[in-house]
C-alpha cells in the first residue's frame, strides 16, 4: 500500500516504492536490465544519503538512553548543534572556482561563455557542497530542448541520483537522475544516462513512456565530482562521517542534560523539616509566601527547619561538550575555536594558521579532482556541441582556475611578486604572475589583454616610425636597428648602425 511520506518538519521526500517497472515504451528491451539496476541502487543508497541531509540541515531526531532526562524536556527540544553542515560548508568554502585558463591562447571553442551561460561559477560550488554531504554529485551535459546548438550543464544530488562505475575505464558506465515528483514523493520524472544516448523518462496515466535523445558520444554525458575517493570506493565518502553523527548525537544529549539540569534548580528546592504537609497548598510559591510565618511547632514542641538545595555545577557539562568538540575538530580538520569552544589562552596567528592548513591541504588536493570532472564536463558539452568524438587537441590544454586557499595577506603577495619581477621582469607579464600575485581570472584577464595591447600599440609605433623616417630620407634611429652592443650588432667588423651599405 502507498504511504504519504513526510519528514517531521512537513517536507516530503521520495517514496522508494513509486518506482517499480518492467517495461518502459520507447527504450530498447536491453537497456531495461541497466535501468532496473539504476533504480535499486537508488532504493539502497537514498535512505542513507536523506539521514546525512537532515543532520546538515539540523532535522536530526534526538536519541535519549530514557535515563535522566524528563519527557517534557525531551519532547520539545530541537536540534541546535550544526557540526555537520559545518564540516561542509568549511571544507566547500575553500573550493571558489574562477573559470579556465587557456595557457595564453585563444578560446577557440567558446568555453568562456559556456561557462557563464551556465553559470558554473555558482553551479559548480553547489555541486561541491552536495558532494561533500553525500559523498558524490554529478553534472550532466545535454543539449537544450528548444536550441540543440546550446549546451546545458547541471548539477544533480547524489540523493536524487544513482551511478553504476566502470571499473575498467575508470568513469561512468550509466547514470539515473530524478527530474520530478508529486505532493506525496512519487517519482514521476527521471533521464538515464548511457553511452551514445539519452533516455527522458516520464510517468503517464498508462504507465512510463520515454523520449530516446542520440548523442553519438561513447560514454554517458555525465560526471562525478567525488569526495576522496578511494578505489575501493569510487564514489567516495561523506564529510558528514558516522563518527560525526555519533558525536553529534552526544553532544545534542550533553546540552539537553545541561537544561534538564538548568531547569530543575532554576525554581528555589526548599525542605521544611519537621513541618506539617496540610501548611501548604498546591501553589506551593504562593504558600511559602502567605504560610511561612505561620507553621506551628510539631508535636514534640520543636520548630520547623528549612534548608535549601545548593545548585548544581554546570562545569562537568561544559567540560564533557569541550571534549567532544575537539573528537569533532579531529575527525573534521575544523580548528576548535571554529566550533564554539574558547581556550584559556588566546590562539595565536601561527597556530591558527597550522590548524588550518589540513583543512587547505584537502581542499587542494581536492580541487584537483573537481577540476579534471569540470574539464571533462566541459569537453563533452564542446564534442556534443560540434559533433565531435574526441576533445580537440588544443581543448585539452585548458586548465581550472581556482581561487587559493590559504589566506595571505596582501602586502606579504606584493613583496614576494616584486621581488620576483625584479629578478625577472617577465614573470610580471604572464597569467602566472599575476595569479601569484593573488588577482582573481577575470582581472588577471583584464589585466594582460591590457598589457598586450599596449604592447602592440608600442610595436605599432615603432614600425611606423621606421617607416616614416625611411620617406623622409633620415637615417633611421639606433633604437630601431641595433640590435647588440652600445652601437648596434657587429658585422665584418662594423657596426650594423654605421655601415654605409644599409644607409637608404
Amino acid at each position: 500500500m502507498a504511504t504519504t511520506n513526510v519528514t517531521a518538519t512537513g517536507k516530503s521526500f521520495l517514496a522508494i516504492e513509486s518506482v517499480s517497472l518492467n517495461a518502459v515504451r520507447g527504450v530498447d528491451a536491453d537497456d531495461i536490465p541497466v535501468i532496473q539496476e539504476l533504480l535499486k541502487v537508488w532504493a539502497n543508497k537514498y535512505p542513507h544519503n536523506l539521514i546525512r541531509s537532515q543532520y546538515v540541515d539540523a532535522h536530526y531526531r534526538f536519541k535519549d538512553f530514557g535515563i535522566s532526562i524528563p519527557d517534557k524536556i525531551k519532547s520539545n527540544v530541537d536540534a541546535m548543534i550544526g557540526w555537520p553542515a559545518k564540516a561542509v560548508r568549511s571544507l566547500a568554502d575553500l573550493s571558489v572556482f574562477e573559470g579556465f585558463s587557456f595557457g595564453g591562447g585563444a578560446d577557440q571553442h567558446g568555453v568562456a561563455d559556456l561557462c557563464d551561460d551556465n553559470a558554473l561559477d555558482v553551479v559548480v560550488p553547489e555541486a561541491i557542497s552536495s558532494a561533500y554531504t553525500h559523498s558524490c554529485a554529478f553534472l550532466t551535459v545535454s543539449a537544450d530542448e528548444n536550441d540543440r546548438s546550446r549546451m546545458v550543464i547541471l548539477p544533480r544530488s547524489a540523493d536524487w541520483s544513482a551511478a553504476i562505475w566502470d571499473r575498467k575505464n575508470n568513469r561512468i558506465s550509466s547514470a539515473l537522475t530524478i527530474t520530478s515528483d508529486d505532493e506525496n514523493g512519487s517519482i514521476t520524472g527521471f533521464n538515464v544516462w548511457l553511452p551514445n544516448c539519452l533516455y527522458t523518462c516520464a510517468k503517464t496515466g498508462t504507465g512510463w513512456e520515454a523520449v530516446r535523445s542520440q548523442s553519438n558520444f561513447g560514454r554517458p554525458t555525465i560526471v562525478p565530482l567525488c569526495y576522496d575517493a578511494q578505489l575501493n570506493r569510487p564514489f567516495g565518502r561523506s564529510r558528514v562521517s558516522r563518527p560525526l553523527m555519533s558525536l553529534t548525537d552526544i553532544g545534542f544529549r550533553t546540552i539537553v542534560r545541561m537544561e534538564a539540569s538548568a531547569e530543575f534548580y532554576a525554581v528555589p528546592k526548599l525542605w521544611f523539616l519537621g513541618a506539617n504537609k496540610d501548611a501548604f497548598s498546591k501553589d506551593t510559591w504562593s504558600s511559602l509566601i502567605s504560610a511561612i510565618n505561620a507553621i506551628s511547632k510539631d508535636e514534640d514542641g520543636d520548630n520547623p527547619q528549612l534548608q535549601q538545595i545548593q545548585q548544581a555545577s554546570m562545569q562537568p557539562h561544559s567540560d564533557m561538550l569541550k571534549t567532544i568538540a575537539l573528537m569533532v575538530s579531529s575527525e573534521t580538520s575544523i580548528p576548535v575555536s571554529d566550533l564554539g569552544i574558547i581556550t584559556q589562552n588566546p590562539t595565536s596567528a601561527e597556530a591558527m594558521s597550522v590548524a588550518e592548513r589540513k583543512l587547505t591541504r584537502e581542499a587542494d588536493r581536492q580541487n584537483i579532482r573537481f577540476g579534471r570532472a569540470i574539464k571533462d564536463a566541459v569537453t563533452m558539452a564542446v564534442c556534443l556541441r560540434e559533433g565531435l568524438q574526441q576533445a580537440p587537441d588544443d581543448l585539452k590544454s585548458i586548465r581550472p582556475v581556482w581561487s587559493p586557499t590559504r589566506e595571505i595577506s596582501d602586502a606579504a603577495r606584493a613583496d614576494s611578486f616584486s621581488k620576483i619581477a625584479s629578478v625577472s621582469p617577465e614573470f610580471a607579464q604572464t597569467e602566472v604572475g599575476w595569479r601569484y600575485a593573488g588577482f582573481d581570472q577575470k582581472d588577471i584577464d583584464s589585466i594582460l589583454t591590457t598589457v598586450r595591447r599596449n604592447q602592440a600599440s608600442s610595436t605599432l609605433d615603432k614600425l611606423l616610425g621606421a617607416a616614416h623616417d625611411n620617406e623622409s630620407g633620415r637615417e633611421p634611429s639606433q633604437s630601431g636597428t641595433a640590435t647588440g652592443g652600445q652601437n648596434g650588432s657587429q658585422r665584418d667588423g662594423q657596426t650594423v648602425g654605421e655601415s654605409e651599405e644599409y644607409q637608404p
